[in-house]
């Protein structure tokens, strides 16, 4: 199955949002959050942590892995989705993640794992609450964030249970994309020995938490039925709460454009997230 992650096209899009002007921790008045706060002892092993206005305690966390064909990205540049996210009553951690060609498969979920540990461990000092920890991700970082729910092993070994996950939103992600048919797949995952057990899907179980996968119509980067063959699967597995979102008119990069306040306009891709983070 053919599946194409252009960074080019991802920047295209993601460029018409103001990221520039939320990449304070406090952009807009927000609470005081948290800039760089190391989860290992790699430069890149750091995150940062936005507050909703006004504090408080016990709030429901989204932990949030961007995209960028497992070989780019920063999280700075997705401050606008912690701003969208705390704004509605989300603690957020945006986590910057080890990358490819410095490392390959299975390094930057692992990487996943250790920042969830992190989250887990300490994000009541933040005013969130370790029982109520959602995972997000859009692209590259929503397969990540699929691997870290339906690959029991990556918690594991981190020494968390699954049960850490209240549920996981994937948006515009790639799950099913074998063979390994162009060179961004080929670098981060030609190493494995195993490529069957590189692909989410071959993870769909029966006990998954609630899951929201949400794409484009439009997406010719990272093609929809990735997200319609994932829903099918966890559905035949018997997966309690699964919900498969497709928005007309959306390319690849919308679903993540579409969080930003002054995007929003495009498609209700985070009334829509956020209806779903509540309910699960």
């Amino acid at each position: 199955m053919t599946i194409l992650i252009s960074r080019r096209a991802v920047v295209a899009a993601l460029t018409t949002v103001p990221v520039s002007g939320c990449a304070t921790l406090r952009p807009g008045g927000l609470s005081e959050g948290a800039r760089d706060i190391a989860y290992g002892r790699h430069p890149r092993q750091t995150m940062d942590i936005y507050v909703p206005p006004g504090g408080g305690t016990g709030r429901p966390v989204v932990v949030f892995i961007y995209g960028g064909s497992w070989a780019n990205g920063a999280k700075e540049s997705y401050a606008f989705v912690g701003d969208a996210l705390a704004r509605r009553g989300f603690v957020t951690v945006i986590a910057d993640y080890r990358l490819v060609p410095e490392i390959r498969f299975p390094v930057f979920i692992e990487d996943g794992a250790a920042a969830l540990r992190f989250v887990h461990d300490e994000i009541a000092r933040f005013g969130g609450d370790p029982r109520r920890i959602h995972l997000m991700g859009h692209s590259a970082g929503a397969y990540n964030a699929m691997m870290l729910t339906l690959d029991k092993s990556y918690l594991a070994s981190a020494g968390l249970s699954p049960g850490v996950i209240r549920s996981t939103v994937g948006l515009s992600g790639p799950y099913d994309f074998l063979p390994l048919d162009i060179d961004v797949t080929k670098a981060a995952f030609g190493n494995a020995p195993n490529l069957e057990r590189t692909q989410p899907i071959h993870f769909a179980r029966k006990d998954a938490p609630p899951i929201l996968l949400a794409t484009g119509a439009d997406d010719t980067t990272v093609l929809p039925r990735n997200s319609e063959r994932l829903a099918a699967a966890l559905r035949r597995a018997g997966a309690r709460s699964v919900t498969l979102k497709i928005y007309p008119g959306l390319g690849h990069a919308g679903t993540a454009a579409s969080l930003a306040r002054i995007m929003s306009w495009r498609a209700p891709v985070l009334d829509d997230v956020v209806v779903f983070l509540e309910r699960a």
